[in-house]
């Protein structure tokens, strides 16, 4: 039972992950803290074991899915570096508080971390592009293989320290970073959505490597549940990142802000009661 639960939640996490460009953590985490330790199935799991888990779990997922957008020319290499640059340390610092999260409070700081991710999708067809980002910072363009070409570009600074604090909600909660980053590449930095989706799939993969070594340094990974989602996540990003090219994303987006909604409540309310 313990194996197949696993299976299964990694399996959906990987096409969801690399589908909208997110990592699959927001799918994982919740679904193993229901199942695994609200429901018992798998008893032998922590709080700890579940992010490090799931930080294992994205290396794949970024890798897989990353492979399959560089046939397509849309990731931006130079921008993905440039944002790990500044999660690293952020990745680092959320390891190391991860380690003092109890139950209660795992979920109920989860649970306000995804209801943000689900506000913030659901308002950001409404928000207008900010152009001042790209005016004062770095541009850049781009030409994909289909010969289009793209204007976008960034602060640095500001850049950096955007993705030093979603690399630390990624470091506490073995999420990807991805649900907040493509709002921010494609809103603040006017990165179009199918760039933007790409290089989050490319920045997970960096960040996921780091915050994984981390949390093998704190003992935090369950190693005989590795074998069985690592394989699942990677199969379902290969077939979620090629559903991205013909799902309408305007649909995607919805059934995924419902869904963080009603799991970032659903957590918070746990971590209270």
């Amino acid at each position: 039972m313990s194996y197949t639960i696993i299976v299964v939640f990694g399996l959906l996490s990987g096409i969801i992950g690399a589908l909208v460009g997110l990592g699959g953590g927001v799918i994982l985490v919740p679904a193993l803290l229901y199942f695994g330790i609200t429901l018992e199935l798998i008893p032998s799991l922590t709080t700890q074991n579940i992010v490090g888990l799931s930080v294992i779990m994205m290396i794949f997922v970024g890798l897989s899915s990353t492979l399959s957008y560089v046939k397509s020319g849309t990731v931006d290499y130079k921008s993905g570096l440039i944002l790990f640059a500044g999660s690293v340390p952020g990745t680092l610092v959320g390891a190391y508080i991860s380690k003092y999260l109890d139950v209660p409070s795992f979920n109920l700081y989860f649970g306000i971390l995804l209801v943000i991710i689900a506000i913030i999708l659901i308002f950001r067809d409404r928000f207008k592009p900010i152009h001042w980002f790209v005016k004062h910072g770095q541009k850049i363009n781009k030409t994909d293989n289909d010969g289009n070409q793209y204007t976008y570009g960034y602060p640095i600074w500001f850049a950096f320290m955007m993705t030093f604090f979603i690399g630390m909600a990624s470091g506490m909660f073995g999420i990807g970073g991805g649900s907040m980053i493509v709002p921010m590449l494609v809103i603040l930095f006017l990165f179009p959505p199918h760039i933007a989706v790409a290089t989050s799939m490319f920045l997970v993969f960096l960040t996921s490597i780091v915050n994984s070594a981390s949390h093998i340094y704190y003992g935090h990974i369950p190693w005989n549940f590795v074998i069985a989602v690592v394989p699942a996540a990677y199969i379902g990003a290969k077939f979620g990142a090629a559903l991205n090219k013909k799902l309408q994303s305007d649909t995607v987006i919805l059934l995924l802000r419902i869904l963080l909604l009603v799991l970032g409540i659903r957590s918070i309310i746990v971590g209270l009661l």
